[in-house]
């Protein structure tokens, strides 16, 4: 695979960047489903991964039935596993100390992380589309929210988190990128998220409550599991071993799109002018960025 982010990809991109799409938007829905678990964010975390565990290893042995001699835990699976679970932790610390709109802008930074970590560590070349396209996508992303985006002395802490959290994320697709090199989706997805979830048990032990105390909290948790972590993350990794990491992560600005509108159908909420702009602006930048094909 070549080291630049703009990479060139052959007739078969089709398939993984439907992927790609299809596992952003179930991991748009997952903020709905946080909010309806009965437990505390660092709980509902755990939660989200150690319950997809069964899920995902059926796959992987389905996925890897007559093949053997597969590498377990690889450093950079490992390395997915710790980044996902720093995403997961500063991600809903940031939700409690600001506005979910400044935690979603901050956390939607994750491309530019990925093109200066994947500099850094892997000298790759950003081309001039990919610039352009993070470019028009950050500022589609400040459209969307633009209405409720604010700037807090109070809020400062949970936008340093919400910072973070982008930080973590990037490094999360460059981590899963390259243990794509070595393994499956299925393996990666699931060891990381071994990885993930022990390091979220001891995060949730600081919570009150370790179990939802209602059926529709505990409903609420496997759906963002089965949902979001299963589907989402899992066919994440499908994508990520043919798409670029830069590009890739350019896509879950297509989470805070399905947010408006599930927003719009669901609830009644207007869309404004300046959102609608932003959507655009959005899809405008990942066709910009898209990988061309050799």
């Amino acid at each position: 695979m070549s080291k630049t982010a703009s990479l060139a990809v052959g007739r078969g991109a089709a398939a993984p960047f439907v992927a790609l799409v299809v596992g952003a938007l179930a991991m748009a829905i997952s903020p709905v489903f946080v909010r309806w678990a009965d437990v505390g964010p660092f709980t509902s975390a755990f939660w989200r991964v150690t319950l997809a565990l069964p899920a995902l290893y059926v796959w992987m042995r389905i996925a890897e039935r007559g093949t053997s001699n597969q590498r377990r835990f690889t450093l950079p699976v490992v390395l997915a596993g710790l980044a996902f679970a720093g995403d997961l932790l500063f991600w809903h610390s940031s939700i409690l100390h600001t506005n979910v709109a400044n935690a979603t802008f901050f956390a939607t930074t994750a491309p530019i992380w990925v093109v200066v970590f994947g500099w850094i560590f892997f000298r790759a070349r950003v081309g001039r589309e990919t610039l352009i396209g993070l470019a028009l996508c950050l500022a589609g992303g400040a459209g969307l929210l633009a209405q409720s985006l604010r700037f807090r002395p109070e809020g400062a802490i949970g936008d340093a988190f919400g910072v973070v959290t982008g930080i973590f994320f990037g490094l999360y697709f460059l981590a899963v990128q390259a243990a794509r090199r070595d393994a499956g989706a299925a393996r990666v997805t699931f060891e990381s998220s071994v990885i993930t979830a022990a390091v979220l048990f001891v995060a949730a032990m600081t919570e009150r409550h370790l179990l939802p105390s209602s059926l529709f909290g505990l409903g609420a948790l496997l759906v963002i599991s089965w949902l979001s972590h299963v589907g989402g993350q899992g066919l994440l990794a499908v994508a990520l071993g043919r798409l670029p990491a830069t590009f890739s992560s350019l896509v879950i600005f297509l989470e805070a799109v399905a947010a408006a509108l599930f927003a719009f159908l669901l609830l009644g909420e207007p869309i404004s002018l300046v959102q609608g702009m932003g959507g655009l602006l959005i899809m405008a930048g990942i066709y910009v960025a898209r990988p061309r094909r050799v």
